[in-house]
């Protein structure tokens, strides 16, 4: 008999590897082309060829040994070196490779971090709409994840709202910007006021509240926006990152956590997650991979191809009467159900082979996502199908 916990982790299977799994029902009956899946976040573009490049290169230069061989936990010293080098440059800093843990992409990298802080009956924030397996991460270690919602015309984050949520069991505070799944770019002035407000809050409690941000998206970001280095608005902060977008490589799960040394308990912070990756069983992050990237640290995503798309979907879902917010960064859509019922408009959308994922998945019920990391054509194809939905809600 498997865990009651895990019953429920069972019957609570993620909505959207729900819509993932239909949509290849959907095409063993109608054909791949007649299918138009909105639903996961895995990236149609190819990889950048510096990518390719980079692990034929680590393949025809490193020692057998060292490609498929253990590491340090934390990674690949020379590499953790050229992630900090490559951050320095980029953001005015001062790391070093002793600030970086390479890790089993983001969603391993934020496990080891909740590992490192959390107690039983501990809590975590997070402003919603969010990711929908934060709670599962949290909920590994006995805490609680605890949501407070953001403007509900914006989708940016209210300090004021911050301040009545924590209290003194709170241990951190979850962000993710370009966040997923409304594509809002939380601008500098919030990340700081949030990032007074916890420093008040923890003064006031006698212990951090730490702030993890969670950053796959750092590099889709459109219109010329900035996407704020979060350690520079505020303190306390732990950054998690992973290459699964930007450099499309969501299956070869490798990331990284980067750890200032002015946080509060650094120290012991760094050695805790390290060892937390070993304990959950990581070991480290892939070998392989860890070298590849260190070669093309400055490789990025097809953007502009994003962007088309980007404005592509906005603008076939909006002529065909449907209400949605215009993405500043990452590759989703937030869509508006009519009539505010984002199951029934999922369910609906299947009639017509669209495949969309609810938002009540993302503690946003109201609107859907739909996640714009796919062919462009298949956008074109789609817009015959949005239109009959539209109709049945008699948009136009």
């Amino acid at each position: 008999m498997i865990s009651e916990s895990m019953k429920t982790l069972c019957a609570n299977n993620s909505a959207i590897r729900v819509m993932f799994e239909e949509g290849n029902r959907l095409a063993a009956l109608y054909g791949r082309e007649n299918v138009y899946d909105y639903s996961l976040g895995n990236p149609y573009f190819p990889a950048p060829e510096r990518v390719r490049q980079s692990i034929e290169a680590v393949l025809a230069e490193e020692e057998p040994n060292t490609i498929h061989g253990y590491m340090p936990n934390a990674g690949f010293p020379a590499v953790r070196q050229a992630v900090a080098e490559n951050l320095n440059r980029r953001f005015g800093t001062a790391y070093s490779a002793e600030n970086v843990i390479m890790t089993v992409g983001a969603a391993g990298g934020l496990n080891c971090v909740l590992r490192c802080l959390l107690n039983p009956g501990d809590e975590v924030l997070v402003f919603a709409p969010y990711f929908m397996e934060y709670g599962s991460y949290v909920r590994n270690f006995g805490a609680t994840l605890k949501a407070i919602p953001s403007d509900s015309e914006t989708f940016l984050p209210d300090p004021e709202a911050l301040r009545a949520a924590v209290g003194p069991k709170t241990r951190a505070l979850i962000l993710n910007t370009p966040n997923n799944p409304t594509g809002v770019i939380y601008p500098r002035e919030v990340l700081a006021a949030l990032g007074k407000v916890l420093e008040e809050k923890g003064a006031e409690y006698g212990a951090p509240i730490y702030i993890i941000s969670d950053e796959p998206y750092r590099e889709l970001a459109y219109d010329g926006r900035e996407v704020p280095w979060l350690p520079s608005c505020c303190k306390n902060v732990i950054v998690g990152y992973s290459w699964s977008k930007s450099l499309s490589l969501p299956g070869e799960r490798i990331g990284y956590l980067l750890i200032p040394s002015d946080i509060e308990d650094y120290e012991n912070v760094v050695q805790g997650c390290t060892i937390a990756g070993r304990v959950l069983g990581f070991v480290n992050a892939p070998s392989l991979i860890q070298l590849a990237v260190a070669r093309c640290l400055d490789a990025s995503a097809d953007i502009a191809a994003y962007d088309a798309n980007r404005k592509l979907l906005y603008d076939t879902v909006t002529a065909a009467g449907f209400s949605a917010v215009y993405p500043e960064g990452a590759f989703y859509l937030w869509m508006r159900a009519p009539g505010g019922d984002d199951k029934a408009l999922c369910e609906k959308a299947k009639a017509y082979n669209l495949l969309l994922v609810p938002g009540s998945s993302f503690a946003g019920p109201g609107s859907v996502r739909l996640a714009y990391c796919v062919s462009p054509d298949m956008i074109r194809r789609s817009a015959a199908a949005f239109e009959k939905l539209a109709k049945e809600f008699h948009l136009k």
